[in-house]
């Protein structure tokens, strides 16, 4: 069986347009993935940097405070309205280089009154309501500053956190 030079070149042809739409669709989804996974370090330099890009970021807000904030879905419940007001969240919390340091756990929740976390955490929680999820990215003035958290959080850290407020138990102050 003889093949003409027509029907080879053809079958290249053919043959190559599916993968060549895969190297394609492959080269994208690196792009898109390396874009992603922009690496920082954790020197002082690198949480400057990642403050900056982040607050030029689709959706992101930035505070007075250097608080900066993004909705990734809103609610539509009540809002903290004391410090003495129990929040009920789901998070998660991570180092500018990735490294998840704290989350709860799939199906559970975490308890705290409103006023009694970091500074970060509590100018958010004054402005969210039941039902909302944002991303936090907290500079490390408004999270654990020069001290650090032990051995989890290295000192002069921006922390980025998804958390859901799930509830808020309002508190009567005592008379």
């Amino acid at each position: 069986m003889r093949i003409s030079k027509a029907a080879v070149f053809t079958i290249l042809v053919l043959g190559m347009i599916p993968l060549g739409g895969c190297g394609d669709k492959e080269q994208k989804a690196e792009t898109q993935k390396a874009e992603k996974t922009m690496t920082y370090d954790l020197s002082a330099g690198s949480n400057q940097k990642y403050l900056a890009e982040n607050s030029a970021k689709d959706g992101v807000k930035t505070l007075p405070s250097g608080l900066q904030y993004r909705i990734i879905k809103s609610g539509a419940g009540s809002s903290p309205t004391s410090g003495m007001d129990m929040v009920t969240v789901t998070y998660k919390g991570w180092l500018i280089d990735g490294t998840v340091f704290d989350q709860t756990g799939p199906g559970q929740t975490a308890k705290f009154p409103a006023g009694r976390l970091i500074p970060g955490w509590v100018e958010a929680l004054r402005m969210m309501k039941e039902g909302d999820e944002w991303e936090l990215t907290i500079p490390s003035n408004l999270a654990y500053g020069s001290q650090g958290a032990g051995d989890v959080i290295p000192p002069d850290q921006t922390l980025v956190f998804q958390m859901a407020l799930l509830k808020v138990d309002h508190q009567t102050p005592p008379q």
